[in-house]
């Protein structure tokens, strides 16, 4: 197993980083209507789960913190969800293209919930003997 070291080095943050990615690039073809609205909140929520998973990782020395910060990304990548129904439902991206991401965003959050229940494997606290 190798040593992670940095929020960087979870597989949840690379998958939750791809997945974001896609999504700003599915995004650019969205109608100029949707600016300020799905494509914009979609992408924010998207790119919330990396930035919940950055905070929490920094937080991990205090166990309820980084439990929360795992909570706020589960949070954003279940909204990001809701975001990818109504792009289908506007038909602003393919069913193929809804599938998969939908598919990624649920192993997104299979990981999410693995770590918040095992949350002890992930926190530690300095000052304990």
């Amino acid at each position: 197993m190798t040593l992670i070291k940095y929020h960087k080095d979870l597989k949840v943050y690379q998958e939750a980083f791809s997945a974001a990615m896609k999504i700003f690039e599915i995004t650019k073809s969205f109608p100029t209507e949707e600016k300020y609205s799905l494509t914009s909140q979609i992408r924010r929520s998207s790119r919330s789960v990396c930035g919940n998973l950055a905070e929490g990782w920094r937080k991990r020395r205090y166990p309820k913190l980084f439990e929360n910060k795992l909570i706020d990304s589960d949070g954003e990548a279940s909204e990001t969800q809701n975001g990818l129904d109504f792009a289908l439902a506007c038909k602003y991206i393919d069913e193929q293209t809804y599938q998969n991401l939908y598919e990624q965003y649920n192993q997104i959050l299979s990981m999410l919930t693995s770590m918040t229940v095992n949350s002890e494997k992930w926190t530690f606290n300095p000052k304990k003997k």
